[in-house]
């Protein structure tokens, strides 16, 4: 796999859909691959992705809904 020491996972789409597009693939994916820390018992590094916007501890068990990509999202203004 030479193909992906600059592009990381988005290697894997080769020469297709350009350079914008797969540097944000390379992006979202680094970001929701990276330790997050668990809201409830602030453990880091044990939050796993079930599915689009469903997270789960595996230390405490606790699985809420969060963003698509990320556990927590930002805070919203009123």
């Amino acid at each position: 796999m030479g193909r992906t020491k600059k592009v990381g996972s988005a290697g894997r789409f080769g020469a297709r859909y350009g350079s914008t597009i797969r540097l944000r693939v390379k992006e979202i994916e680094e970001a929701m691959r990276a330790p997050h820390r668990c809201p409830r018992c602030r453990t880091r590094g044990k939050l796993k992705r079930l599915s689009v916007g469903i997270w789960t501890c595996r230390k405490c068990g606790h699985t809420f809904a969060g963003g698509a990509y990320v556990p927590l999202t930002g805070r919203v203004r009123r």
